[in-house]
């Protein structure tokens, strides 16, 4: 693997691009494969984003482990690693130009994170120039975030395709997360509840169920049946403009965010009438 240059950028491949916090699992390794096929240069970047980070949240202890990730980059076939400290990313120390998406970021995580989405395309703003890919690829697991920097390359015309990955799920179906390595093993069952929400949803859907008040009654009754969880949302929107379905006629996204004690939790899947 080699460093971010001047002479990287005019060689003329197509760029591949996956950028992340690091502590990378089999989520980030599915986004560094479709990356690998849909690049003839793939680059990764790990960076834990201050900016993205609100007050009391956990900056401070979210896991990193670069050695870890630069060995599953390695294995899968990232031709540059590029790891910036703070202080290149923020010389002034802090996002001094910030780059909002409204609308979009005032609805669902951005509710409770005031702030986060602000930081989080911002970052990405600054590394599509730092790296000019072709195509970024983003989890769906962090769908709110995927449609919000989709908006962004648009808006601002950065001529990136934003695509979007399936979200990777553990074998017991617990979206994979870094946080989850916060979850101590008693509160395995409770985190489980929210993608057995989604697959109630899906069965209930799939038996002809077509009110949002409904399904989404089913799924807060399964989270909230552990004491322990303290739901965010529970919500059925509009794939791209985040707004709420009332009723299910066509495409729809459901979304969850719900805390486990103090590990919040986000999950999501599609759900059609057809």
């Amino acid at each position: 693997m080699q460093a971010i240059s001047g002479a990287w950028r005019t060689e003329g491949h197509r760029i591949a691009f996956v950028p992340t916090m690091g502590y990378l699992h089999d989520g980030h390794r599915a986004l560094l494969d479709e990356g690998r096929r849909r690049g003839e240069r793939l680059v990764l970047s790990v960076f834990v984003n201050p900016a993205q980070f609100g007050p009391g949240e956990d900056f401070e202890r979210y896991p990193r482990d670069l050695v870890h990730d630069g060995a599953i980059a390695e294995a899968a076939g990232t031709d540059v690693l590029f790891a910036p400290t703070v202080a290149e990313m923020y010389p002034a120390g802090r996002a001094v130009t910030r780059v909002t998406v409204g609308g979009l970021t005032e609805r669902l995580c951005g509710k409770s994170r005031s702030g986060h989405f602000d930081g989080v395309t911002t970052v990405v703003a600054k590394l599509f120039h730092i790296v000019r890919p072709h195509v970024a690829l983003f989890g769906e697991k962090d769908f709110q975030q995927l449609v919000v920097v989709r908006r962004m390359a648009r808006d601002l015309e950065l001529d990136v395709e934003v695509a979007g990955v399936e979200t990777v799920r553990e074998p017991d179906g617990l979206a994979m997360s870094s946080r989850n390595v916060y979850l101590a093993p008693e509160d395995r069952e409770a985190a489980l509840s929210l993608s057995r929400g989604i697959t109630r949803a899906r069965r209930a859907v799939a038996a002809g169920e077509r009110s949002a008040e409904k399904i989404l009654g089913m799924v807060r009754d399964t989270i909230a049946a552990h004491g322990q969880n303290t739901i965010d949302y529970v919500e059925l929107v509009d794939p791209e403009t985040l707004e709420a379905v009332n009723e299910l006629r066509g495409q729809a996204r459901l979304v969850i965010a719900a805390r486990v004690r103090g590990t919040r939790l986000i999950d999501n899947a599609a759900l059609s009438p057809g």
